[in-house]
């Protein structure tokens, strides 16, 4: 089983939780974050003074799925989230050990 973490840009967060559904991966956790990478931030003009927004608002969108979907789902994502441009962010993989669904009590590919 492997856990994939995408960083994203707000704005393609539902393109990619449809283009995810339609591959039928399902149990996905969406969190707000704020990221500082290559784009260095910008500078804003608020109230007549300037200044620097260095970690710009960005979306992780983390899926546990079975090993035999993972290219799959890494090309999806990485399509999805594409817009060509600096900051359309990562994705990260991680081997995932074990997983128990807490109301049923299965475990491993069977409770995600």
């Amino acid at each position: 089983m492997k856990f994939v973490s995408a960083i994203i840009k707000p704005f393609k967060l539902d393109e990619v939780r449809e283009a995810l559904s339609e591959i039928g991966v399902q149990g996905l956790t969406v969190t707000e974050v704020k990221g500082f990478g290559r784009q260095k931030g910008h500078t804003e003009l608020y109230r007549g003074a300037e200044y620097v927004v260095d970690f710009l608002p960005k979306v992780k969108v983390e899926v546990a799925i079975a090993d035999d979907q993972l290219e799959q789902t890494l090309e999806v994502i990485e399509k999805a989230a594409n817009t060509g441009k600096i900051g359309d962010g990562k994705i990260f993989v991680f081997d995932l050990v074990h997983v128990v669904r807490i109301r049923t009590g299965e475990t491993g590919e069977a409770a995600i």
